[in-house]
């Protein structure tokens, strides 16, 4: 009972740690950030290209990077989160451009975000040596992206949408309300509101 008693109380008291942290220090660094927000632990974050709204969570571990000059070019990048949405650990989020990412939407673990492409196109030089692609993400309301999925450059996602463990999204837009899985992902399921259920394509 004392054991158990004591681990809450220290991971109360590093939870609040981490709150007060975000609400201090980091809101004076970030681009804008709202009400009631929390960054646990990141091993890598640029503030000043992040903006979040209200009620926030990014856990343990989050790489949420800005690149603002890469092999001479320079960018300038922007992370948009909205209202009450959860950034679980290991997130990988890279930014040159825009990610946006809007209220309600929940990231599971070791998801990865990025509107950044190293080409492939000179043959003399290493893939990271050459000058990127860069197309913005925008990710829609209330959706769900399981772990491990890789949402790649130029993904529109529309609002309600699930993306299933393991899915890579290719660069292209995506209606709401529907499911996504695989590698590539396909759409494995939309609702349709004339018919009021689920289809299967």
């Amino acid at each position: 009972m004392k054991e158990g008693f004591l681990f809450k109380m220290l991971h109360f008291l590093n939870l609040s740690l981490h709150i007060l942290k975000t609400r201090v220090w980091y809101k004076f660094f970030l681009k804008k950030s709202g009400k009631k927000n929390t960054i646990i632990n990141p091993i890598v974050l640029t503030p000043s290209c992040i903006i979040l709204g209200d009620h926030v969570l990014i856990r343990n571990n989050g790489r949420l990077e800005g690149i603002f000059n890469y092999q001479g070019t320079k960018y300038s990048p922007e992370i948009n989160i909205g209202d009450n949405v959860t950034i679980e650990q290991n997130a990988h989020i890279t930014c040159a451009c825009k990610i946006h990412i809007g209220n309600n939407t929940a990231i599971a673990a070791n998801v990865t975000i990025t509107d950044i492409d190293h080409p492939y196109l000179d043959i003399t030089l290493p893939p990271e040596r050459q000058t990127l692609l860069v197309t913005p993400v925008q990710i829609g309301e209330d959706c769900k992206i399981y772990n491990n999925a890789v949402i790649l450059p130029g993904t529109i996602l529309g609002k309600h949408t699930v993306v299933a463990a393991n899915a890579v999204i290719l660069g292209r837009e995506y209606p709401a309300f529907c499911v996504l899985a695989g590698i590539p992902a396909k759409i494995v399921k939309q609702y349709d509101f004339t018919k009021n259920t689920w289809l299967v394509p």
